[in-house]
């Protein structure tokens, strides 16, 4: 009797946060069908029908928004937001998102070996389930939120600002996980290609004698040339050696401007001198900052605009099959986001979190839900691999339409 009666007023009295059930779900879903109404917009701009933004306009506006929108908002929001006691108090930030990669790989590693995908697509199973989004959906889907004026967590424009600043503080740590692990577990097969006959026999190495010149290593290569001298030879081992060093740190492809952007707001925002100087309304320069915030709001439509677009060739376009296709939208939309759940109760349970910050337990929570990282798909491209990326984030983005709306209800449940 009394399960019933607080089930009844769980339907008819507001909860904590000020939001019924019916309210609640109302909640959860209006930031999905916003989401999804701008990114078909952008799909039917890419269209055939329409064709204004074909493939040049949607890589000009993917580099509008990668190189300066995204940057602005970062800086912007989390230059405002953060301090040096406030980093200290959100460090599991950046470990949830290291605990979520590692978790998300293993759950792709046993069903990538159950399922046995073809070759040479089994590490990149993993990494399409391993690797979620966790800075541009999740970005969205908080300022959606936030919009409303009904939202449960209070305040719209101080929601969005936190939520923005706890979701680009952990966007340098995923930035390291996609240019470093990301990049070379998406290395090619020993074929040089991801363009194989699946029938034919998988090489488990090239012999060296049968290694096209451009396969053979550099310092090995014959030029005609018996003995070379000492010298030239110290020359090419130190070449060699920088040149490994420079491939294993991949600096530049981690140092991206949205990084970038976030250690500059870190830094910055940090200090107090800087922060009264910069990030303060009454401040010197913060006509800088309030241009940030200017360019930085428009990040939002147009990275929608431009996903809609990219997800155009996506469709149809893999090698993957029905069944592996499948698998990874069953493993990254319904089997990482418990874990991910897990993770974040128990380090709640530990008395790792801020105390009483909702906000900051939904961005953790949604940092496990999201969809394959779009990032990852851009790696892909780099490693021959783009059009079998595109074709897993279109499908796990049109289904994350409502596995998202799901779990955002049941993570207002639970945190409200």
């Amino acid at each position: 009797m009394a399960a019933v009666e607080r089930l009844l007023l769980a339907q008819q009295n507001t909860a904590a946060g000020g939001e019924s059930v019916l309210g609640s779900i109302e909640i959860a879903v209006m930031p999905i069908v916003k989401v999804f109404t701008m990114c078909a917009l952008g799909l039917l701009m890419a269209s055939k029908y329409v064709d204004i933004l074909h493939a040049s306009g949607r890589k000009l506006l993917n580099g509008l928004v990668f190189t300066l929108l995204l940057p602005c908002l970062i800086f912007s929001q989390l230059g405002q937001a953060v301090t040096l006691q406030k980093m200290l108090d959100w460090w599991f930030i950046p470990v949830n998102v290291v605990l979520g990669s590692v978790a998300g790989s293993i759950i792709g590693f046993v069903v990538a070996t159950i399922i046995r995908p073809p070759y040479p697509y089994f590490k990149f199973t993993i990494i399409q389930i391993g690797i979620g989004n966790i800075g541009n959906v999740p970005l969205v889907l908080i300022s959606a939120l936030c919009r409303d004026q009904s939202n449960p967590f209070g305040d719209s424009e101080q929601c969005s600002k936190d939520g923005t600043a706890y979701i680009s503080f952990g966007q340098w740590v995923g930035a390291i996980i996609l240019y470093t692990y990301v990049f070379n577990m998406l290395a090619p097969p020993p074929e040089g290609t991801f363009d194989i006959d699946n029938e034919s026999v998988p090489l488990k190495s090239t012999p060296m004698g049968d290694a096209t010149p451009e396969q053979i290593p550099l310092l090995v290569r014959e030029d005609g040339v018996s003995s070379t001298s000492q010298n030239t030879s110290k020359k090419w081992e130190i070449k060699g050696l920088l040149a490994f060093v420079y491939e294993k740190l991949k600096l530049k492809q981690v140092l991206q401007p949205p990084i970038i952007a976030s250690i500059l707001a870190m830094t910055l925002g940090a200090v107090p001198f800087f922060k009264q100087l910069i990030f303060t309304p009454d401040a010197p320069l913060f006509f800088f900052t309030d241009s940030c915030m200017i360019l930085g709001e428009a990040m939002i439509p147009c990275i929608l605009l431009a996903l809609g677009g990219n997800l155009i060739d996506g469709p149809g376009s893999s090698k993957l099959g029905f069944r592996t296709t499948a698998a990874i939208i069953f493993a990254r939309l319904v089997l990482v986001p418990p874990v991910g759940l897990g993770i974040v109760m128990l380090a709640d349970k530990f008395g790792f979190l801020p105390p009483d910050d909702k906000m900051f337990r939904f961005v953790l929570l949604l940092q496990h839900s999201m969809p394959t990282s779009v990032l990852a798909g851009a790696v892909a491209s780099l490693r021959g691999c783009g059009r079998d990326a595109a074709a897993v984030l279109f499908w796990v983005h049109i289904f994350a339409i409502f596995s998202m709306a799901v779990w955002i209800i049941l993570f207002l449940y639970i945190l409200f």
